[in-house]
């Protein structure tokens, strides 16, 4: 009988993982990019599985907050796959997580990949948002009339806005969830805040109301500075397209040569990006959530 051993990852352990994971994709993998971060990362666990001494699995949990865990980097060698690895490597994850005080764990997944979504479905998670990818380049100068324009958030909005999206028809599409750097975060009055203290968050106000708001961050990735918009929404289609025009303007003055945006899994939201010149890749990608009380 094979001897299964799923222990946390050591530096000599990369160029064997690197080795199975880098037919993952057409591309190869991202794994490699990210291996020494997750490795040396205090909030996380980088796991290993091995069969009889030979690599055969590797995993990644992180903390994201104090009680939400995220899961990413599920790899298994072909030659090992259909024997109940991915499993075991769950597992660990989630003994990890719930030791560390995380009460839920969540991870993404592409829709198209139902191998995987039979897995996490077999690990009693459940879906719980979907998104899309979108991109868009820098907008040109035009002038905006006073009704439209959008504004930082500060402080004081902090209540509107959390009045906001407690009624809000599209923050239940996006699992209540914040997305950047391909994982997710709760939107609490916590993130809020830190957000609006970091001029991230963005607010349309027209009529005397708030009409739309939206999140966003530069992120320095391997391609070079890009906004990432993690966050959209709108009491109707055109306050989410002009949110989203006025990001693309703003693009030379944060000095990011593109915006990336996750999309709310919606045609009509998609739509309204499209409409001030986003592009959707194609892909789409589903959040799926498990409780670990």
């Amino acid at each position: 009988m094979s001897q299964v051993e799923i222990r946390a990852a050591r530096p000599e352990d990369r160029t064997p993982v690197l080795a199975f994971c880098k037919g993952t994709w057409s591309w190869g993998d991202y794994i490699e990019y990210v291996w020494d971060d997750w490795l040396r990362n205090p909030d996380g666990r980088l796991f290993v599985a091995t069969v009889d001494g030979q690599h055969a699995g590797v995993v990644y949990m992180q903390m994201l907050t104090r009680i939400d865990a995220w899961l990413q980097g599920l790899r298994v060698a072909p030659q090992f796959r259909h024997q109940g690895l991915a499993g075991e490597l769950n597992q660990a994850v989630f003994v990890e997580a719930m030791q560390r005080g995380a009460r839920y764990i969540r991870l993404a997944v592409e829709a198209e990949n139902t191998s995987s979504i039979r897995l996490w479905q077999r690990s009693f998670m459940r879906r719980v948002a979907g998104f899309s990818l979108c991109a868009a380049s820098p907008q040109a100068s035009s002038k905006r009339p006073v009704q439209e324009q959008v504004r930082l958030a500060t402080l004081a909005d902090l209540d509107e806005i959390i009045d906001y999206l407690n009624v809000s028809n599209i923050f239940p599409l996006t699992g209540g969830l914040y997305y950047v750097g391909f994982m997710a975060y709760p939107i609490t009055a916590e993130l809020l805040e830190e957000k609006i203290a970091a001029q991230q968050v963005y607010l349309l106000r027209r009529w005397e109301r708030l009409d739309g708001l939206a999140i966003a961050e530069v992120r320095e990735e391997r391609q070079g500075k890009q906004l990432s918009l993690g966050y959209i929404d709108g009491t109707a289609i055109e306050p989410i397209s002009l949110l989203a025009y006025d990001l693309r303007h703003r693009l030379p003055t944060l000095g990011a040569g593109c915006i990336r945006a996750y999309a709310p899994d919606s045609i009509l939201l998609r739509d309204a990006l499209n409409g001030v010149e986003y592009e959707w890749n194609g892909n789409v990608f589903y959040i799926y959530e498990r409780g670990l009380e």
